[in-house]
């Protein structure tokens, strides 16, 4: 089947306010619009330093040491094996308390990612198209300002995130292969596409952002003991397996626009983000059938100890 992509207005990034009353320039020269001065009530959400701040050389610094997530992943495998050899003969700790409190920073982190990230992705789509906002520079189209900031702490909580798996690990639960899986590759591929500049990426953090933020603030009211009973857990894994779709739609239609003359998306990244969202999608589903529905009660008793994260 043919896909007709849509001709966009312009393949560079233009400021949609054709004023420029709104751009920005930092010691680079890079040209960026700041959303929240283009929707100034977002200043109301916002810190001041989160649209003042620009973290150019940490940037430059993520570019120039590549070597850092593929080191972090490697540390995160053996520090499993070794954690689970030391607790091989030891009783389980009782960090539930310091559980629940990494549960609740996660979760109010996704909620302000979200609401940061959210915003400039509805305003980019609706105003480049689409297949534009796929094929355009991600730093002309978010900036290192409030935006930019943002995808950047996204990425560096990736490395963080792997703390989940301590916890695992000291309340001697099982470390099923989606937990550890999904942890090193999200890792790999958030800071390959950050670094790389592949458009798609503002999605894919907003996505993860939203989910994150109910995901661990449903952990959070679990280890206290205040989950209502209204808060089906099925509800986060419908999200996970929905966010794995939209991933899996975004990445393919990203091979779609670098048909386009210019296009910033890249084989490299996107063949591997592709597969990713792809291997996620058939993860989940297994996992969703295996608790919710044809699983046998030897299997879904297994899958108990936690939901697993995306």
């Amino acid at each position: 089947m043919t896909v007709t992509i849509p001709e966009p207005k312009e393949i560079s990034w233009y400021p949609a306010d054709q004023t420029r009353s709104c751009v920005q320039v930092n010691e680079i020269g890079l040209e960026w619009e700041e959303i929240s001065c283009i929707y100034p009530w977002l200043q109301k959400i916002y810190f001041k330093w989160e649209y003042e701040w620009q973290p150019e050389g940490l940037f430059q610094w993520m570019v120039a040491n590549s070597w850092f997530p593929y080191t972090c992943v490697a540390f995160y495998l053996v520090a499993i094996y070794l954690g689970q050899k030391y607790m091989e003969n030891r009783s389980a700790y009782n960090f539930k308390k310091t559980l629940a409190v990494w549960n609740l920073l996660l979760a109010v982190f996704s909620l302000l990612g979200v609401t940061r990230t959210l915003p400039q992705l509805v305003h980019n789509v609706s105003t480049y198209g689409f297949y534009n906002w796929l094929c355009t520079n991600p730093r002309n189209m978010t900036g290192p300002g409030s935006t930019g900031i943002w995808l950047m702490f996204f990425v560096f909580s990736k490395p963080a995130e792997l703390l989940d798996t301590f916890f695992l690990i000291v309340h001697k639960k099982k470390v099923i292969t989606l937990h550890w899986y999904h942890h090193a590759t999200v890792l790999l591929a958030s800071w390959q596409t950050f670094t790389t500049l592949c458009p798609p990426g503002l999605i894919y953090c907003s996505m993860n952002y939203a989910v994150h933020s109910v995901m661990y603030l449903y952990y959070f009211l679990q280890a206290i003991g205040k989950k209502p009973k209204w808060f089906n857990p099925m509800t986060i894994t419908v999200t996970q397996i929905a966010q794995m779709v939209v991933g899996t739609y975004v990445s393919a239609s990203a091979f779609h626009a670098m048909q386009m003359e210019g296009c910033w998306a890249k084989f490299e990244n996107n063949s591997a983000t592709l597969a990713m969202y792809v291997s996620y999608l058939v993860l989940f589903l297994q996992f969703f059938i295996r608790r919710y529905g044809f699983g046998s009660s030897t299997q879904k008793d297994s899958k108990k100890q936690m939901l697993k994260k995306d």
